[in-house]
């Protein structure tokens, strides 16, 4: 991966085919899951840091709060989705994005990465692997390489936000 750098008025990384095919196929997960009927999905706890109670000590409100919000969340996620999917090269190459597709992308990428980290239940105490040895291994690795994809997207804005002034 080439990290996202601003020029001009767009923001621009080099994603190997491997890293495009890799975001592809996270997309393609986040999309089923949200697009599952609630019922099936109800007790995974990837939904829940994704769509989170919007009140936790009174189960009624959180209620109430998910029944008037969790249709334009969803809805919110897949335009983002949809986003990233248009903007993403599909064997690999250059990614240029606008400011609102890098909001979109900032917005999927960190979905992807609440997704692995619930899932491989990351805390602040986990690292990267030092080798890959095995599937949880590259779990990580590809948890740890979505933080540095965003990072590098954070400074390309503030970048380019300052070069603006």
């Amino acid at each position: 991966m080439k990290p996202f750098r601003a020029k001009g008025a767009e923001l621009v990384a080099r994603l190997e085919p491997a890293e495009a095919g890799i975001v592809g196929l996270l997309l393609d997960q986040l999309e089923q899951l949200l697009d599952a009927d609630a019922d099936d999905v109800g007790g995974d706890p990837v939904i829940a840091r994704l769509l989170p109670d919007g009140h936790r000590s009174d189960p009624e409100l959180a209620a109430d709060y998910r029944e008037l919000t969790e249709s334009s969340l969803r809805a919110g996620k897949a335009d983002d989705l949809a986003t990233v999917r248009a903007s993403l090269p599909r064997g690999g190459g250059e990614v240029r994005l606008d400011v609102e597709q890098a909001g979109a992308w900032l917005r999927t990428s960190n979905d992807l990465r609440l997704a692995l980290g619930t899932r491989l239940d990351i805390t602040e105490d986990s690292e990267p692997p030092e080798e890959i040895v095995d599937e949880t291994d590259q779990q990580l690795a590809v948890y740890y390489w979505l933080t540095a994809l965003q990072g590098s997207l954070v400074d390309a804005l503030v970048a380019g936000r300052a070069g603006r002034r």
